[in-house]
């Protein structure tokens, strides 16, 4: 295995770590405590090509590989969660699947502006009724003449409500009877709504225990009309076509979990030996120094996971297992470092003034995001032949 970068690649590391020290660490932890998102950073880092970074340079981004990504989005993590959640979404689920199942013309009018940072892009399965079970959709598309109808609801949508939203990317149900339910013949399709589409309406900003600084909504399609070039890609396989980017997006929350826990275990040991009881630096205790040496051997093991399932898909093997084994390992890690971190910090760790409490509400939803760890599980033990 390979993970060494290009130069290019290592020069935009480089990059994202200056922006991230400079710019996201000193402003984000203000937006994340008035739960807005800072699309001003966006916007600059748009400006800087990282908003495009999967997604070729023939369509305005700067084709980086996963590897790559990976490495720029621990970097961006390390300063913000909530502001390198945006930038994963709109990455990967946002973004990939225009290009990837797109036509020409579509990818021209809204992944360009995606890829070059002059809009946020943004991609929802779940609704109200259906997450992990993602044939329970409800959202319904009925043919019409020239376009599609849609009606439904859709939950914890990222991106799709700020200055800087293009619209939403959306999987609907094309055919189902009155209850919901599938039945034969039912098929799945992906649909772009732009903003301000009549009928197309959102809910006010969710609050989170963490990712503040994400933002997430409901959103609601009243029959809202849109065009047949409205449709990405086969009208028979949308599911299929967003769980296939799914498996990138679990690497970029692999890359979030790794990102999160470096920051914690360098906070924890920077607090370690500062702090002094006893008449001594509470790193010198073997308690702490064996707490520190677990978090940081456990990061390990879930870099190379995570590095390894970017490898198979930047040189066209199969990844699904190991982008699940990726996520399902680096998001249990940083669960645990960021509680462990708490507690070295002790009772100033618990107060949301303290940096490594904002990481520790942040971690959680690591577990959840991009299919819930019980659901990697299931799609883990399926590649064992259960």
């Amino acid at each position: 295995m390979d993970f060494s970068l290009t130069e290019s690649e290592r020069d935009l590391v480089n990059l994202c770590r200056e922006f991230a020290q400079k710019e996201i660490a000193p402003r984000a932890p203000l937006a994340w405590d008035e739960a807005r998102c800072p699309t001003d950073l966006l916007r600059e880092m748009g400006a800087l090509g990282l908003l495009g970074m999967l997604i070729p340079e023939q369509w305005g981004g700067i084709g980086m590989s996963t590897v790559g990504f990976v490495a720029a989005m621990e970097q961006i993590g390390l300063a913000d969660q909530s502001v390198a959640a945006a930038l994963q979404a709109h990455v990967t689920i946002g973004s990939l699947p225009l290009y990837l199942f797109g036509n020409d013309a579509q990818r021209e009018r809204w992944l360009r502006p995606l890829a070059e940072g002059r809009a946020l892009g943004a991609f929802g399965l779940t609704e109200p009724d259906a997450g992990s079970d993602a044939r329970g959709i409800r959202t319904l598309a009925v043919r019409r003449d020239g376009g599609w109808l849609i009606h439904g609801q859709k939950a914890f949508f990222s991106n799709a409500g700020t200055d800087m939203s293009f619209g939403v990317t959306l999987l609907a149900r094309t055919e189902s009877d009155t209850e919901g339910e599938e039945r034969e013949g039912s098929t799945f399709a992906t649909f772009v709504v732009e903003k301000d589409t009549p009928g197309f309406t959102m809910g006010p900003k969710m609050r989170g225990i963490g990712w503040r600084g994400l933002d997430t909504r409901e959103l609601f399609f009243e029959d809202v009309f849109v065009a047949d070039d409205h449709l990405v890609g086969d009208p028979a396989m949308g599911l299929g076509q967003f769980l296939s980017t799914l498996e990138v997006g679990r690497i970029s929350i692999a890359a979030l979990s790794l990102s999160l826990t470096q920051a914690v275990l360098d906070m924890a040991t920077e607090y370690a030996q500062q702090r002094v009881q006893f008449g001594q630096p509470i790193s010198k205790f073997q308690a702490i120094q064996f707490k520190l040496a677990d978090i940081a051997t456990e990061l390990e093991a879930a870099r190379w996971l995570t590095y390894r399932a970017a490898y198979l898909r930047d040189i066209g093997e199969p990844f699904l297992k190991e982008a699940s084994m990726a996520k399902l390992k680096a998001s249990r890690v940083a669960v645990s470092a960021a509680s462990e971190a708490v507690q070295i910090h002790g009772g100033i760790g618990y107060m949301l003034e303290s940096p490594v409490a904002r990481f520790y509400c942040d971690a959680k939803v690591l577990e959840i995001g991009e299919g819930t760890n019980e659901i990697q599980h299931v799609v883990i033990a399926r590649t064992l032949g259960c």
